[in-house]
C-alpha cells in the first residue's frame, strides 16, 4: 500500500502528528510520501525523517502580537499558484491520500476521484463543539478548505461523535520530573512583550522557546532557540507550561500531567474553542491577555494527574492497511474505551 500524506505546516502541531504517524505507517508496511504546505521550505526544521518530501505554497494565516491579521492573511493568498499546484499534483499512484488539513493534496485527490482520509484536529470542529456555537459557517468552511471522504477529527473528548483521542508521540514516564522551571512557548506573541510580562516574577525561572538563533539568559528568564530534542526534554522536566491554545502541545502536557496556562490566539476560532474545552475539563487556566495576577495564582496551583491515551497512530495505520473496512465511528469508539481520563 502507498499513500500520499499532506500536512498543513502553518503550525508545528500538524508536523508533530505526522512524526507520530510515520513509524506506525511504516511498521504496517505502508509506503508514505509527504507533502507540506503553508510554510516555506527554508522555515521547516528537523525534517530528515520525512525523506524527499514536497513543499507547496498552500494557504496560511498571518499573525502579529497574539492575533490573526485578517487583511494580511487575505493578502498572502495566492489562488493562481494554488490552482496550478492542485492541477499539477498527480495522485494516481496512491491507494489513499491522507490530509492533515492540507488543501493541495486534498483538492488534487478530490479532483482525481481518489479516497481522502481527513486526519486532523480541525475536522473535530465539523461538529458543534464548545466555543463554536455561533460559528454556523465553520463545518462547511473546514470541509471546503481541505475536503475528505472520511473525516477523523481528533480531540480531548469524543462529544459522542467520530472523533479520535489525541494522536501524539509523548507518553507519561514512570516518574514525572519537576526541575522547578516554567516552560514558555508562545509562538504567536511578540517575544519582547513576553519577556516584559515575565520579568517582574523574579521568584520563578522561565525557559522561553522562540524563533531566535542563539540562547540568551536574562536573569531568571532563559531564552532558547527552537529544538526538536531540547524542547521535549524540557516539557518532561518543567513544573508547568505557558502556551497558546494549540492542540498538539496542550495534548502532550495533559499526558505528562503538567499544569497549563493558555492564551488563545485572538480571532482564531480553533484556539478559542480549545481554550473553552480545557477550561471546562478543569485542565487549564485561560488567560485572554498578559496578566500578572492570573500568572501568580496559576504558579501556586498544583500539577494534574496524567491522562493515558492508547496508541492511536498504530490503530489508524492498521485501519488504513485493512482498507478502512470498519467505520470511522467504530474505530473511534474502540480507542476511547482504552482512555484513562481522571
Amino acid at each position: 500500500m502507498r499513500i500520499l500524506y499532506g500536512v498543513q505546516a502553518t503550525g508545528n502541531g500538524h508536523i508533530t502528528r505526522a512524526r507520530a504517524m510515520l513509524p506506525a505507517l511504516q511498521q504496517a508496511g505502508i509506503t508514505v510520501d509527504f507533502l507540506f504546505s503553508g510554510r516555506e521550505r527554508a522555515a521547516l526544521f528537523d525534517m530528515e525523517a520525512f525523506g524527499d518530501f514536497r513543499v507547496k505554497a498552500g494557504f496560511t494565516f498571518i499573525t502579529q502580537a497574539g492575533r490573526v491579521r485578517a487583511l494580511s492573511t487575505l493578502g498572502a493568498i495566492k489562488p493562481i499558484t494554488f490552482l496550478r499546484d492542485v492541477r499539477a499534483l498527480d495522485v494516481s499512484a496512491y491507494d489513499y491520500v491522507v490530509t492533515d488539513f492540507e488543501p493541495v493534496s486534498a483538492w488534487a485527490a478530490q479532483r482525481q476521484r481518489k479516497t481522502v482520509i481527513g486526519l486532523a484536529h480541525q475536522y473535530a470542529l465539523c461538529h458543534r463543539l464548545p466555543g463554536t456555537e455561533r460559528a454556523y459557517w465553520l463545518p462547511a468552511a473546514l470541509k471546503a478548505f481541505a475536503p475528505a471522504t472520511h473525516l477523523l477529527g481528533i480531540h480531548w473528548h469524543h462529544f459522542n461523535q467520530s472523533i479520535l483521542p489525541p494522536l501524539i508521540t509523548t507518553s507519561a514516564p514512570s516518574v514525572i520530573e519537576d526541575h522547578g522551571f516554567i516552560l514558555v512557548y508562545l509562538p504567536f506573541e511578540d517575544l519582547a512583550a513576553v519577556v516584559d510580562w515575565l520579568r517582574p516574577i523574579r521568584g520563578t525561572r522561565f525557559r522561553v522557546y522562540a524563533a531566535v538563533k542563539q540562547a540568551e539568559d536574562q536573569e531568571h528568564i532563559q531564552i532558547r532557540p527552537l529544538s526538536r530534542t531540547a524542547f521535549p526534554q524540557d516539557l518532561a522536566d518543567c513544573s508547568g507550561i505557558i502556551t497558546n491554545s494549540g492542540f498538539g502541545l496542550c495534548s502532550e502536557a495533559l499526558v505528562l500531567g503538567k499544569k497549563i496556562l493558555t492564551k488563545p490566539l485572538r480571532r482564531q476560532i480553533e484556539q478559542f474553542s480549545n481554550a473553552q474545552i480545557l477550561h471546562a475539563m478543569q485542565r487549564a487556566v485561560v488567560m485572554p491577555d498578559f496578566d500578572h495576577h492570573v500568572l501568580r495564582q496559576w504558579l501556586e496551583a498544583p500539577s494534574f494527574t496524567p491522562v493515558v491515551y492508547p496508541d492511536v497512530a498504530a490503530a489508524v495505520a492498521a485501519w488504513l492497511k485493512s482498507g478502512c473496512t470498519d467505520t470511522p465511528r467504530g474505530l473511534c469508539d474502540r480507542l476511547w474505551q482504552q482512555v484513562s481520563h481522571p
